[in-house]
Order: C-alpha cells, then sequence, then structure tokens
C-alpha cells in the first residue's frame, strides 16, 4: 500500500509589532475606514529591522516540531515556500537548516507566491509518496515590509516608536502605493508532515495551473534579469521595487479560478462540495473570500477568515488559518478540509485533505 501524507504538527509566528490601521493615517492618505471597506483589515505585523524571513521561518518550525513531538535532528527534508528571501539567492530552506543546527539534508524552495501553500503541499506529497522524506518540514514564510516605501522615520511612525509627523513630500510619495502597502503583514506558518497508512487521513488530491499570459497584472517590475542592471538607481526612485497589482483582474481571476480549482479537485477524488467541513481560503483580502463563499454557496461556519488580524501574509496565510483551526478544536479528527489560492504568475489551485 504506498503511503499517504499527513500532518503531525502546525505552528506559526507573526513579526514583532502589531500596526493597527490607524498608524497608517499617520504616513500616507489613508483611514481605518478606507482599508477596512475594501480589504476587511484592521491590523497586521510587521518585523522589526533585522529580522529576517528565515528568522520567522525557524521560530515557526519549532512550534511546528513541538506540536509534533518531533526533534528537529530527526527531519529529512525541508520545502520553503516564499517570494520574499533573505537574499536573492540561496534560498531560505538551507537558512533554516543551518538555523535549526541540522546536518546536511535536502532543502527546497518553491517560488508561487499567494499559491506557494498548494503547490508546496503538493511537493511534500509527492516526496512523501516516492518515500525521498519520512519526516518533512513545510514552511510558508513571508517578510513584506522590505518592499514597503517608508523612510526610517516612517518606521519609526508605523511602529509606535515616534509621534512625529512625516513630511508632507513623504506622506505624498507613500500615499502613491497605499492600495498595496495597507494589505501585507510578515508571518510565517509550518507544518511536520509524513507518511501514514492509514488511507482515511492525509492528503487526498490536487487541482493546480500556471497561466503566464497576465503575468505582469500582477508583479514586482525591478530586481530581475530582464533587467541590466537587475536592480538599479532607477528602479529605487520609481519605487518600482514596490509590487505593482491590477487589482480588478485579481480580483476577476481569484473569485473565478479558485471556486473552480475546488470544484475540480472534489471531482478527481469522488467527493462533493457536502462533504467539506470548512474551507480555509488564502488570505489576500476579505472580498476576495467573499466572493469565493458566494461563488460555492457556503454558509459562514463552512469558510474560514482570519485577514483582519494578519492581512495577506501570502505562502503563510494558509497555514496560520489551518494552525488556528487545529487548535481551536473548528477542525476534527475526521474533517475534510480544503484549501485553495491564487497568486502571481498567474498560479492557482486547490487542495483536499482528511485530518
Amino acid at each position: 500500500m504506498k503511503a499517504h501524507t499527513r500532518v503531525y504538527g502546525t505552528g506559526f509566528v507573526t513579526g514583532e509589532v502589531c500596526v493597527p490601521n490607524e498608524r497608517f493615517t499617520k504616513v500616507c492618505d489613508t483611514t481605518d475606514e478606507w482599508i477596512r471597506e475594501r480589504s476587511g483589515i484592521q491590523q497586521r505585523y510587521f518585523v522589526r529591522e533585522g529580522t529576517a524571513t528565515s528568522d520567522l521561518a525557524v521560530d515557526a518550525s519549532r512550534k511546528a516540531l513541538d506540536d509534533a513531538g518531533w526533534k528537529a535532528e530527526e527531519l529529512d527534508y525541508i520545502v520553503v515556500a516564499t517570494m520574499t528571501p533573505d537574499y536573492y539567492f540561496p534560498g531560505v530552506g538551507s537558512l533554516v537548516q543551518a538555523k535549526l543546527g541540522l546536518p546536511p539534508i535536502p532543502c527546497l524552495d518553491i517560488r508561487q507566491q499567494c499559491s506557494g501553500f498548494v503547490y508546496g503541499l503538493q511537493v511534500c506529497d509527492a516526496l512523501i509518496r516516492a518515500g525521498a522524506a519520512k519526516k518533512l518540514l513545510f514552511i510558508g514564510a513571508e517578510i513584506h515590509s522590505g518592499f514597503m516605501p517608508f523612510s526610517k522615520h516612517g518606521w519609526d511612525v508605523l511602529n509606535g516608536d515616534s509621534d512625529e509627523s512625516v513630511t508632507p513630500e513623504e506622506r505624498e510619495w507613500n500615499s502613491r502605493f497605499r492600495h498595496l502597502t495597507v494589505l501585507f503583514g510578515d508571518a510565517a506558518g509550518a507544518l511536520c508532515v509524513g507518511p501514514t497508512d492509514n488511507p482515511d487521513r492525509g492528503v487526498l488530491g490536487f487541482a493546480l495551473h500556471s497561466d503566464g499570459k497576465d503575468a505582469t497584472s500582477l508583479y514586482v517590475p525591478s530586481a530581475g534579469f530582464a533587467y541590466r542592471p537587475y536592480f538599479s538607481e532607477e528602479h529605487i526612485r520609481e519605487g518600482r521595487y514596490v509590487p505593482f497589482m491590477e487589482g480588478r483582474n485579481v480580483f476577476k481571476m481569484a473569485v473565478t479560478k479558485m471556486p473552480e480549482a475546488i470544484h475540480e479537485v472534489l471531482e478527481k477524488t469522488g467527493l462533493t462540495l457536502d462533504d467539506v467541513k470548512l474551507l480555509i481560503p488564502h488570505q489576500a483580502n476579505l472580498r476576495i473570500s467573499e466572493g469565493v463563499q458566494k461563488q460555492l454557496k457556503l454558509p459562514d461556519e463552512r469558510i474560514y477568515n482570519n485577514i483582519h488580524r494578519y492581512g495577506n501574509t501570502t505562502a503563510a496565510t494558509i497555514p496560520i488559518g489551518y494552525d488556528e483551526c487545529r487548535k481551536s478544536g473548528k477542525v476534527k479528527q475526521g474533517d475534510l478540509v480544503a484549501f485553495a489560492g491564487l497568486g502571481a504568475g498567474f498560479h492557482w489551485g486547490a487542495a483536499l485533505m482528511r485530518e
């Protein structure tokens, strides 16, 4: 009998500083009402300068290991989903391995952005089913504060360390990017996954897709090898290190493609939407989650949202939500859980798992 993949432990951490919407009103032209109405976000967490994505990943990993009752030295594979690595290269996986004090083991990074969890879970499932890993650490980790346009003083204001106003010039500059900067937070979620011979538990299937024809609807127009040099003073001066997003196109794709992927994976596995106890979607925007819920005709108790607390943490949103649901009892053994996400690329998909 082929091994199935199941989760043995979960954990998550956020950045050190909680930033409520009100702080953004001090650095750019926005209001708490404007942010809540468009995104559902009330607050988010940012790291202090000097904390790296790998640091959050390690802290989340230790929580997941404790939850699983595993020792770090028992791990035989690490998979990290992130679009915000510590460095352009190398990836985060080997940095986590070193910071956990592990011997040399395989470490893999994937770049599927907001769909990083569903793609990464399939990679983990394939490794475990193939016998390449028995105790695998899967992490979704992001530090989005690195692409924020704020000055050092602006960060002091956001962090609550200063009550002094930013200059009118800085406020005008920051306001150019307010539709993006208010959406994101810093966090990491981790899962300990491994094989089980119980066919009634674990990962059941996936429906994943990619299509690059609209890639520039959501991308960073700098820091890549389409440019020479790949990063320049001009990019900094023009703010091209901040992501560009065509919000309407992203919204339309998300509320269409995510429900389609959920129906597809249910059909593949011979299950129906009525069998799903809970949908944990990627937390990009509450309006997107509500649109997906409407398309699927799900009642409130069968979809999980926590974006109001953390903002969009990209590859970390689903593992954070899953950890909260496991530990609060919202998800119990035997429940069928669906995950879904859409991210830049565009990549999208859904996964099913029996808890």
